[in-house]
């Protein structure tokens, strides 16, 4: 019994202090659907956190490097001319984009742009691949703590060079690398906390809600920062750091990791597809010999038939994606809509229409791959779909705002949802692989390979645009449709066999299963 009671003391000390105090003014424990409800809202919030520091730097763009295009607003509107985009030159729409900041409104500023992204992209690509591994072995609660107030104090500190008029391009650099660093840390272990306490049974509709963290963010870090912009655009930086802070703070006082480290009692319908997730997930994502020599190598998780293809699709699927992440602002702001350019908050704020499209997207393609049990066929076919939809966007979303805004909503639809797609439920099946022949200690590893695999997309698609913009747009998206293109036709074997199997009948696809997604990346 005394045993059992300094157990009791123990768990309880263990408590985040939050959850501590919540139970000594309701005067009994917290139940296990309180702490699932907490997890799934703490975890929620952070994540989108994350997702709105990430996206003001493609807010702040439009202040820093303000040049024009320099078309004649008044001449006649003619399709050609709109289409066939100019080099970029040294003029400016004062009234309406500002003088910039030096040295990014320079002729050479959106190449120093794109090194920014890049920069920052790439350092959190790295990180994603180790973040699983120290996660794994700290407390996860402070892990995310760190990460989020590290994040924060960096973003912030970009926003800092506003007021001590710092005009060093490797000031920037250096603070946008360290912010990736820390950014990479919120991913793996949202993704941990979250798999320590819902069983797959119950992760369909639930985590479908859950996933709209990254899109939300999105769209609040661009509202907020093109607000903020008209105080000036260090404000767009600082706001967000220290929101992250705040809730890096809540998630310390309030996060419960898992329901052993808070003594909470696992129901019974929930005990063996919990305990099932918990060894599926929560493995690091690069792990040694030493920690577990059963696990799959990284050589040999690429041999796992469906890594490949997916994981080299992903890489072209976030190059498209995120090149609109971090310059569709930016592109708004350097194009006629109606006759006109618009500021540099209209522009924050109409590109948040991609995000809702994403959104949608997201939600449709999981939807559409569970009922067909086809996901090479779904991330494909969005894939091809998303070609015509950047076409058409490019070519006529400048002749009005509302054909702007469907042609955005319906090309973030078609670009987000493989991306989205691929990064969650395909990730899980195929860690699940019948060739693993029972080995559950490879979903980590292919996560990373894929997840990793994409980032590195993601760094190379706004590094390319930074420099390719300089000279034509057109040029631009010409890049994007024909990574999509390659991204649908990585897919071709899978697909094929996907529809074989639909031929010869149910139960002879190994890739689809009923398996519910897990969260975005």
């Amino acid at each position: 019994m005394g045993s059992t009671g300094e157990q009791a003391l123990e768990i309880n000390d263990r408590k985040p202090s939050g959850i501590r105090f919540v139970e000594y003014i309701k005067g009994s424990a917290i139940s296990y659907k309180t702490y699932q409800a907490l997890v799934l809202i703490v975890t929620y919030f952070a994540y989108l956190a994350y997702h709105t520091t990430r996206k003001t730097t493609s807010i702040v763009k439009s202040a820093l490097d303000p040049q024009s295009p320099g078309p004649d607003t008044n001449a006649p509107f003619s399709w050609r001319r709109a289409y066939s985009h100019q080099p970029f030159e040294s003029t400016k729409n004062s009234s309406v984009l500002g003088a910039g900041w030096s040295p990014f409104n320079g002729p050479d500023g959106t190449e120093l742009l794109g090194e920014l992204d890049v920069a920052f992209l790439f350092v959190y690509a790295v990180g994603m691949f180790f973040s699983g591994h120290v996660g794994d072995r700290v407390d996860l609660r402070v892990f995310l703590f760190v990460g989020m107030v590290g994040t924060g104090l960096f973003t912030a500190l970009f926003g800092v060079g506003y007021w001590a008029n710092i005009h060093i391009f490797s000031y920037y650099l250096v603070v946008q690398m360290l912010a990736g660093l820390f950014q990479s840390t919120g991913w793996p272990s949202v993704v941990a906390v979250v798999g320590n306490w819902f069983g797959k049974k119950k992760r369909g509709l639930i985590m479908g809600v859950w996933n709209s963290h990254t899109s939300l963010g999105n769209i609040i870090g661009s509202v907020a920062a093109s607000i903020l912009l008209k105080y000036g655009w260090g404000w767009s930086m600082v706001a967000p750091g220290l929101g992250i802070a705040f809730v890096g703070m809540v998630l310390f006082f309030l996060l419960p990791v898992s329901p052993e480290s808070v003594g909470a009692v696992v129901e019974d319908d929930e005990l063996s597809s919990s305990k099932k997730v918990q060894e599926e997930i929560r493995q690091p994502l690069l792990e040694t010999e030493a920690d577990a020599k059963d696990a799959v190598g990284f050589l040999q998780a690429w041999g796992i038939p469906g890594v490949a293809p997916f994981a080299l699709c992903l890489f072209f699927a976030k190059l498209v994606a995120y090149t609109f992440l971090y310059w569709l602002p930016f592109y708004i702001s350097h194009t006629v809509i109606e006759g006109r350019y618009l500021t540099d908050e209209e522009s924050g704020n109409l590109s948040t229409m991609f995000d809702v499209g994403g959104v949608v997207g997201g939600i449709l393609a999981g939807h559409i791959s569970d009922r067909l049990e086809a996901r090479a066929i779904t991330a494909a076919s969005f894939m091809y779909c998303a070609i015509p939809a950047l076409f058409l966007y490019r070519s006529y979303g400048h002749i009005s705002m509302t054909i702007n805004i469907t042609l955005m909503l319906v090309t973030g639809m078609f670009v987000n949802g493989p991306y989205a797609l691929i990064t969650t439920a395909v990730s899980a099946d195929l860690g699940t692989h019948s060739s693993l022949k029972g080995n559950s200690r490879a979903l980590a590893t292919v996560t990373a390979i894929i997840d990793g695999t994409g980032s590195i997309g993601a760094a190379i698609g706004p590094l390319l645009t930074g420099y390719i913009s300089a000279k034509s747009w057109n040029a631009v998206f010409t890049m994007l449709m024909v990574s999509a293109l390659i991204a649908g036709l990585l897919l071709t074997r899978l697909v094929v066999a996907e529809v074989a199997a639909k031929i010869q009948g149910p139960g002879t696809q190994e890739l689809p299963t009923s398996r519910p997604p897990l969260p975005e990346a």
